[in-house]
């Protein structure tokens, strides 16, 4: 089974930004920038993967591998957006 390299080197970075700490503590604004350019990234890769596999260009595999990471990166998306709601209710539940 052959895997594409840029899927492959896509995740592991995908990965790496995960695992290290945050090197500024102001916000974390730029902590979230980073977390939608790597989700646009890797649905842009996912993408294309899927429209090289509908034209013969890429394996089956590869193809495989690029829609279960988009599927993570929505299901983590998904995840994100239902805290942040959920938090919300909480501090309109909040007495005044």
């Amino acid at each position: 089974m052959e895997t594409n390299p840029f899927i492959a080197s896509q995740l592991y970075t995908n990965a790496q930004n995960i695992a290290k700490p945050a090197a500024d503590s102001g916000g974390g604004s730029s902590l979230f920038a980073d977390m939608a350019s790597d989700f646009m990234a890797t649905m842009q890769a996912g993408e294309n993967a899927a429209i090289a596999g509908l034209t013969g260009k890429a394996d089956a595999a590869s193809v495989v591998e690029a829609l279960a990471a988009s599927e993570l990166a929505i299901q983590t998306a998904v995840s994100v957006r239902d805290r942040v709601v959920e938090a919300y209710q909480e501090i309109l539940r909040m007495p005044v």
